[in-house]
């Protein structure tokens, strides 16, 4: 797994809509130029910035010790991608902790010849392929407007021939398909096919024509794909679930997809649903007021700019914005955010929960932070779909 060691990092799931910023500086000042620096970072495919120091590996005990942050203090399971002879490392409950480091039980094993490096990243993944988890599965391609993009095929208990509902299952930024395994479980026992994907410049699918990641709106088209791939394949009705940016790619899908009709319910884990409250977050969090921010976004609604940097003809964020368009919602939907998510704010997604009350259901979590709800409470992100999907009609009861 190639890292690269850069402070401050952004978390997975988020990208700053700055392609254009390096034209524009003039305008913005010193503050945007830092605005741009990480804006560009971000919004350009990257390898997966480390973001905790590995200082020990104890191979008698079979644990690991730590740098202490908000994310690698949390219960319950989670992995660490690093270099070295193990790529990938899981690690379980947290055994001591003082202010600056914390030492975890390893659920990889570690033999005393490996070798670890000492920059890691923090994951929520937990499994990497449905292997993993013990299931059968499929290689297939998707034919996306950009090319093949390799997908998961995963049929439920009862097998795919028997699923009407299947999930087209889409992940975040800076990650890929790996993200969403862990809701393979809860979807295969309500008897869901799921289709967990890929989509332009993720690393897996073939890229952008400009080799670039946006907010949504580039990345939607390869997701009707995916639903026209599953109509095509014995789908009756399809659901869509999300994680952080997968959440706003998945919004963009229910709105713009010729295949609404086949829309049954939408799931959303740490979703972006509005990205000004997003940008303006991740701009707080550097150091950049607010003002400069809502400058640059307005600047990348400027066609010139955008064509100028590769990025289209410009950066509709009204478009982007799921709360002023609650109205054109009419499928259920689940919203999963922890009230401390840290990357993603929970504003958006209350805000949403509340204008259409009658569509959304939104569980309360906290601590558990961004897309780790999972990991930090199993039973209870689990029991939330498994009603969610039962008060819908979308579980088949299983022998």
């Amino acid at each position: 797994m190639n890292l690269s060691r850069r402070a401050g990092s952004v978390g997975a799931g988020l990208v700053l809509a700055g392609v254009g910023i390096g034209l524009v500086l003039g305008a913005v000042g010193a503050v945007g130029s830092r605005l741009a620096r990480v804006a560009r970072s971000v919004v350009t495919p990257s390898p997966r910035a480390a973001d905790l120091e590995i200082l020990g590996i104890d191979t008698a005990a079979q644990t690991i010790r730590i740098s202490r942050s908000p994310d690698t203090e949390l219960p319950g399971r989670y992995g660490i991608f690093s270099n070295g002879t193990i790529n990938y490392l899981k690690i379980g409950v947290v055994l001591r902790s003082d202010d600056e480091t914390v030492t975890r039980k390893l659920l990889t094993h570690v033999g005393h010849n490996e070798t670890i490096g000492q920059w890691g990243a923090f994951s929520g993944w937990y499994f990497e392929t449905p292997d993993e988890i013990h299931v059968p599965y499929d290689d297939v391609e998707i034919p996306t407007p950009v090319g093949p993009a390799p997908a998961w095929l995963v049929p439920s208990v009862q097998g795919a021939a028997h699923d009407e509902t299947w999930a087209v299952v889409v992940h975040g930024r800076g990650t890929n398909r790996s993200e969403t395994v862990r809701a393979l479980p809860v979807l295969r026992e309500a008897g869901i096919t799921s289709l967990l994907v890929s989509y332009r410049s993720d690393g897996v699918a073939p890229d952008s024509p400009t080799g670039l990641q946006g907010l949504g709106t580039t990345e939607w088209p390869d997701i009707e794909a995916a639903i026209e791939f599953a109509l095509e394949h014995g789908a009756r009705r399809v659901v869509l679930m999300g994680w952080s940016m997968g959440g706003a790619i998945v919004l963009q899908t229910l709105v713009n997809t010729d295949h609404r009709d086949r829309i049954a319910g939408v799931i959303l884990d740490s979703p972006v649903v509005e990205w000004r409250t997003v940008l303006e977050f991740q701009a707080k969090a550097i150091g950049v007021p607010s003002i400069a921010a809502r400058a640059t976004m307005g600047m990348l609604e400027t066609p010139w700019v955008s064509r100028a940097a590769r990025a289209g003809e410009g950066i509709r964020f009204d478009d982007l914005d799921m709360v002023a368009r609650a109205s054109e919602l009419r499928e259920p939907i689940l919203i999963l955010h922890s009230d401390d998510d840290g990357y993603v704010p929970v504003d958006a997604s209350r805000a949403l929960a509340e204008e259409r009350d009658d569509l959304v259901t939104m569980p309360r979590f906290a601590v558990a932070r961004h897309t780790k709800l999972w990991n930090y409470d199993e039973a209870r992100w689990n029991t939330a779909i498994r009603d969610w999907l039962a008060a819908q009609g979308l579980a088949q009861e299983t022998d």
